[in-house]
Parts: structure tokens; C-alpha cells; sequence
């Protein structure tokens, strides 16, 4: 049996970005995880302690989240280690992180992305 604990569609306002703009204006990000591990014991227990608490998940997104980076390749990497740690046996994560309305020059786009697969 495969347990996967996701976060869907989480809105934190940043300041990442390669632009001074991007660092003192900010911008949106939608983050989406999905987290694989065995947390099948919770299913019997119905304790949380058995489980990847998806609060729990939140906070350290949203605190990697609020650490400015020039890439969003580098916070990927950062919640992605962050999420290792606490929870070591983790079987996978699938995390895409996305910044709404990019400020790129002559174009009119809805989100650009960075998705890593582990």
C-alpha cells in the first residue's frame, strides 16, 4: 500500500527573485507537495504522532518560504531538505513551486515553475 500525505495549492506571498524589484516588492508563490511515506499506522491508531501532520508540513514550507533566495530552485532545495530531516523516512516528495505573474519583460504569463521529483 502506498500513503501519500499532499498539500494542494498553498499561497504564501515571498520576495525571491533575481530582480531588486522581486526583492523589495514581492510576489505570489502557489506551492503544491506531495509527500510519499508509509504513515499506514495512523489509518489504525488515529494519532497524528503516526502520521506527516500536513500543519506540520505547512510551517516548514511557509519558513523556507520566508528566507528571500535569488532562485526557486534554491528554496525547492531548502524545503526539501527541511522535509528530509524532520521526517527521514520519507519515499518521495513532489514538490512544484510556482511564482504567479512572473516579471519577465513582454510577456503576459500566468506562472512559471520549478519541480523536483525525489
Amino acid at each position: 500500500m502506498k500513503t501519500i500525505i499532499t498539500v494542494n495549492n498553498l499561497r504564501i506571498y515571498a520576495f525571491h527573485g533575481v530582480l531588486d524589484q522581486e526583492h523589495s516588492v514581492g510576489n505570489e508563490y502557489r506551492i503544491d507537495c506531495s509527500i510519499e511515506a508509509d504513515v499506514s499506522r495512523a489509518m489504525q491508531t488515529d494519532q497524528v504522532t503516526d502520521t506527516i501532520s500536513y500543519a506540520e508540513v505547512i510551517e516548514l514550507i511557509q519558513r523556507e518560504m520566508h528566507q528571500p533566495s535569488a532562485l526557486l530552485e534554491h528554496v525547492a532545495g531548502r524545503i526539501i531538505s527541511a522535509l528530509q530531516q524532520r521526517w527521514p523516512d520519507i519515499a518521495h516528495i513532489d514538490l512544484n513551486l510556482s511564482k504567479v505573474k512572473p516579471p519577465v519583460a513582454g510577456a503576459d504569463v500566468e506562472s512559471c515553475s520549478f519541480r523536483v521529483i525525489i
